[in-house]
């Protein structure tokens, strides 16, 4: 990590930040993986039998679970470079990894709020928004990809080459902003890709919320109302575990690394904590699938242990009817 003059003038250690930084990523990345990466992979499993067999749209949840699969399928590459602190791989692959971390975070944002929507419409406006409106829930997922693959483009665009190709990450150094740009591109970032989202899926939950106050002599009703709630409850928590800690300490980590005039002490906390944010961030991976399970029937019951060692017995099955056909075909 190169240090600048207000490091030299700070006293600042950058070797001891970058251990420190390394050993954080590397700890929890290595922790998540796994589970997530089980978890995901059941998510679109349970996700693709419900829609064949119910025809119900859950594309958002499908979605979801592509976005947090996509960033777990990235952690080893990332584990690799924070114990041996080398990048063999070439920049170019390096500045995909890094480009494909934030298209992850944000299109899990962007879905999340997605489904609180949904939620939220289909208890107050059911008629209007059933369960064959599909073509539309595609429509906007497509353009939540573009919207957020496009706006993530800044990320890697505003960082240069390291002085050592094999520094990736958190050591590609920034490019000098002017004040203006800088304040006017971190405003965009937040209110566009945190604060507009995170307000959606606030007045989702108290909208659904204070339709469970409406008074209705139908059960059923009121039980989906319970479901619909705890679902955009669920959306709401995943946004303050993950999103919020991180998208404080984003903006402040921008100052602190662009040479702007800041306080040694401001500086120091600042590169000591959004670590912890940035995996904290990457969190949702395991608890998104957490919430598809108690907010879900159809995860329960697909997931609870007959259910499961029948559909595994079953393709077991199939594969030892397709091997044994394969045996008995004659040969030519």
């Amino acid at each position: 990590m190169k240090m600048s003059a207000n490091d030299i003038s700070c006293n600042i250690n950058t070797t001891s930040i970058q251990e420190y930084q390394h050993k954080i990523y590397a700890i929890f990345y290595t922790v998540i993986l796994v589970p997530g990466l089980i978890c995901n992979v059941l998510a679109l499993w349970v996700f693709y039998a419900y829609v064949k067999e119910t025809k119900k749209a859950v594309i958002f949840m499908i979605n979801l679970a592509i976005a947090d699969l996509l960033q777990v399928l990235s952690l080893p590459l990332r584990i690799y470079y924070y114990l041996n602190e080398s990048w063999p791989f070439g920049q170019v692959a390096c500045m995909v990894c890094f480009y494909l971390k934030y298209v992850n975070m944000y299109a899990s944002i962007f879905f999340l709020a997605c489904i609180s929507v949904r939620r939220c419409r289909l208890i107050i406006h059911p008629l209007r928004c059933g369960a064959t409106k599909r073509r539309q829930d595609r429509s906007w997922c497509v353009a939540g990809w573009f919207v957020v693959c496009l706006g993530c483009l800044p990320f890697p665009l505003l960082r240069k080459n390291p002085s050592t190709p094999l520094h990736c990450f958190s050591e590609l150094p920034m490019m000098q902003l002017k004040m203006v740009l800088g304040v006017s591109l971190m405003t965009v970032a937040e209110i566009m890709g945190f604060l507009l989202p995170l307000a959606v899926v606030i007045i989702c939950t108290w909208l659904t919320a204070a339709s469970l106050r409406e008074k209705t002599c139908i059960l059923q009703d009121s039980g989906e109302k319970h479901k619909a709630l705890k679902m955009v409850l669920s959306c709401a928590a995943v946004f303050l575990v993950c999103f919020v800690p991180y998208h404080i300490t984003f903006p402040l980590d921008f100052l602190a690394k662009s040479n702007f005039t800041v306080s040694c002490a401001f500086k120091s906390a600042v590169l000591h904590t959004h670590p912890i944010t940035l995996c904290l961030a990457s969190l949702n991976c395991c608890l998104d699938p957490v919430m598809y399970y108690f907010t879900t029937d159809e995860f329960k019951r697909r997931l609870s242990r007959p259910e499961l060692q029948e559909s595994l017995q079953f393709h077991h099955r199939i594969s030892c009817s397709t091997h044994e056909a394969v045996r008995s075909e004659p040969e030519e």
